[in-house]
């Protein structure tokens, strides 16, 4: 079993940044490939950002590719999201997940239980 708990959330303008942390208890952290998913009011579930066991490799979705950067510390059992010109079409709950490497969320064992990020214009 693996715990996670987002923080990091918060109301905040557009154009600012904000930076996510997901910290990790339970099985060897290392092991899993790391995910970050959101899911806005009345919308499904939407893939963010990936990063390999090793931090080797990493993945974002195209509302985010250029604007977000996902990176862990396996020392620390932490993964992250550093989110730059937020949007408010940026608002939605956030969620960390630890599984396999993947987009879709299936490959994901296990999930937060996700830290609410909200956007003003």
């Amino acid at each position: 079993q693996v715990q996670l708990v987002e923080s990091g959330g918060g109301l905040v303008q557009a154009g600012v940044s904000l930076r996510l942390s997901c910290a990790a208890s339970g099985r060897p952290f290392s092991t899993y490939a790391m995910g970050w998913f959101r899911q806005a009011p009345g919308k499904e579930r939407e893939f963010v950002a990936v990063i390999s066991q090793d931090g080797g490799g990493t993945y974002y979705g195209d509302s985010v590719k250029g604007r977000f950067t996902i990176s862990r510390d396996n020392a620390k059992e932490k993964a992250y999201l550093q989110m730059n010109s937020l949007e408010p079409e940026d608002t939605a709950v956030y969620y960390c997940a630890a599984g396999r490497w993947g987009f879709s969320g299936r490959e994901f064992d296990y999930w937060g239980r996700g830290t609410q990020v909200t956007v003003s214009s």
